[in-house]
């Protein structure tokens, strides 16, 4: 499985770069903190997954990468090959980047 770390990801989001962005973890949690990716809760990544971009890289996360470690091997196996975990979630975010983002 590919990560991405969080030091990578802002770089990405510095350069501008085409990506999209999923964030995994429940609507009460993505209220607390977000990255301004698309909410689509772990549950529900496959029956979704057509809001899953196939011609960029995607990086998923959560908050500390497990839930979404198990949404990019869920979406391999739709034939997905364009997926990165974002390695320690939103918990490295804010642990390495922004250190004043409220995390539960």
């Amino acid at each position: 499985m590919k990560e991405v770390t969080v030091e990578e990801l802002q770089g990405m989001i510095d350069r501008n770069e085409d990506f999209q962005l999923i964030d995994v973890r429940e609507p009460f949690e993505y209220e607390v903190s977000n990255l301004n990716g698309l909410n689509i809760p772990l549950a529900g990544i496959v029956i979704e997954s057509d809001k899953v971009s196939k011609d960029k890289p995607v990086i998923i996360h959560c908050r500390s990468g497990k839930r979404s470690a198990q949404a990019v091997m869920l979406l391999e196996q739709q034939g997905f090959d364009n997926l990165s975990n974002l390695a320690g979630g939103i918990l490295a975010w804010k642990e390495d980047i922004d250190p004043e983002m409220d995390v539960y």
